[in-house]
């Protein structure tokens, strides 16, 4: 037929060109969920293909889809079409679905319908890796802004407290212990009363007692207590979260992506991700751009300037940077650049759980490093090849790994003939360089004489000259005795 679509205007044209040849309802939701969730994968399902197998023996099946065509095809072996025609039949079966399909009403298909729209969406957004990496994004920033409020916090209580007991703060120097102890003891007196065994070490414990009793500090009431044991309290409830929430980042981390994880650890992968938006974002970008990822503003100060640009961004902190010296920084951080792109990019779209790739590029790293440590110690020359010993040197294993005697003579000769060469070189040398001073002062002399008017070349006096120049002296020296007398 020229003209499907006009015979589905109406139900029973529809009716009279299309007949119903099977339906298979759905047990339970779940059931459609996990069909239509194989058709979003590009996969068959078992009812689909029981349904087909039943169903469709010799003729051929039209599809609206062309990759399920071909699934079909593959799988259960039923020849599939997919043309202009097919496609037009497919949109006349939709708009006439009611009246074509009456074990299904118009009210429950709405309802089904809504329902598994609203399932697969679910699905699309648990599963998108986009939506799922922003947990790690507000777990790195959060944990960034907690360290910053601990240190403030921390440092409000030290000098707060300071007044009262100043010599503390020198031997207690973890934050959270400084906190516990306050929370413990109060004031300075009470020290003595206390045991700070769970807290503190032994050492420590006893340099504070002894130091509480002769401590310059100054008397607080009970009031000032209260309020630095209260600001104490919340120093010691944000880091009892904060080491909460790195635990929590370290799990979202190492499921979501575990090869980056391996690469350049926990922390400095989730910079990168909050850095690049998401993990797809950052699986986009080349090694060169992760290499300087986090030193934007360095990188256009140096374009601008016409300088060096910036080896590392946040790469910088991973730990196996930390190890190597800062002279082959530049070259490990290149290389690590190169296998964490890789990493992320399969963290990205690969299907595989657990680290991967990231094993062997790991390996390759510290392969590398070791390399240029190994590089550094040997003995290098100028062209980079390292210093073989002499033939004199080396074992005869003819002789029973004797001292090679024959070889001195040829040093001795080779040692004559460089230093005859290198007599007679030195001697032409200075030949080459007499001759060429004499031409230079030859060539010198003629310029003056030529050119008389310039300021090297003066004109000799002639003798009348000299006489009037005499006379004048004389006549001077004659005046300025006559004035003197």
């Amino acid at each position: 037929m020229d003209n499907i679509y006009k015979e589905f205007k109406s139900p029973e044209k529809a009716a009279n060109l299309v007949k119903l040849k099977a339906f298979r309802k759905f047990e339970s939701t779940t059931d459609a969920m996990k069909a239509a969730v194989c058709m979003v994968d590009g996969k068959l399902d078992k009812n689909l293909k029981s349904l087909l197998k039943d169903v469709v023996k010799k003729d051929s099946l039209g599809v609206a889809d062309s990759k399920l065509g071909g699934l079909i095809s593959d799988k259960v072996g039923i020849n599939c079409l997919n043309d202009e025609k097919t496609q037009e039949l497919m949109r006349g079966i939709r708009s006439q679905f009611e009246s074509l399909v009456a074990e299904v009403s118009e009210d429950q298909n709405k309802a089904y319908s809504l329902g598994l729209s609203h399932g697969l969406s679910r699905y699309k957004l648990k599963f998108s890796p986009d939506k799922v990496d922003t947990m790690i994004v507000q777990a790195i920033n959060l944990l960034d802004e907690l360290d910053k409020e601990i240190n403030i916090y921390a440092m409000r209580v030290r000098e707060w407290y300071g007044w009262h007991f100043p010599e503390m703060g020198k031997i207690v120097t973890d934050n959270l212990q400084f906190a516990k102890v306050i929370l413990k003891m109060g004031t300075r007196e009470k020290c003595k009363d206390f045991d700070f065994s769970d807290i503190l070490e032994e050492d420590i414990e006893a340099e504070l007692k002894e130091v509480a009793e002769v401590s310059m500090g100054t008397e607080i009431g009970e009031l000032d207590v209260l309020n630095i044991k209260a600001l104490s309290e919340q120093v010691q409830d944000l880091m009892e979260y904060r080491i909460q929430l790195f635990d929590y980042l370290k799990n979202r981390m190492n499921a979501i992506a575990p090869n980056l994880t391996v690469m350049v650890g926990e922390l400095v992968g989730a910079r990168l991700l909050a850095h690049a938006g998401s993990l797809l974002n950052l699986a986009k970008q080349p090694a060169s751009t992760v290499q300087i990822l986090g030193a934007e503003k360095a990188l256009f100060r140096a374009l601008k300037t016409k300088h060096d640009t910036p080896k590392y961004g946040l790469i910088y902190h991973a730990s196996l940077i930390g190890q190597t010296p800062s002279k082959h920084k530049g070259k490990i951080s290149r290389v690590l650049a190169a296998k964490t792109a890789l990493a992320i990019r399969v963290d990205a779209l690969g299907d595989s759980e657990g680290a991967t790739v990231a094993l062997e590029g790991r390996a390759k790293v510290e392969q590398r490093m070791r390399e240029l440590e190994s590089r550094g110690n040997s003995a290098s020359v100028g062209n980079g090849k390292v210093h073989s010993p002499t033939k004199a040197y080396a074992k005869d294993t003819s002789q029973g790994g004797s001292y090679n005697t024959a070889s001195d003579v040829a040093m001795e000769s080779s040692k004559r003939k460089r230093d005859d060469s290198s007599d007679s070189d030195d001697s032409d040398k200075q030949k080459k360089k007499k001759s060429k001073k004499e031409k230079k002062e030859k060539k010198e002399k003629k310029e003056k004489r030529e050119a008389p008017d310039s300021p090297e070349a003066v004109a000799e006096p002639t003798p009348k000259k000299a006489k009037k120049e005499k006379k004048e002296k004389k006549e001077k020296k004659e005046k300025k005795k006559k004035s003197k007398d």
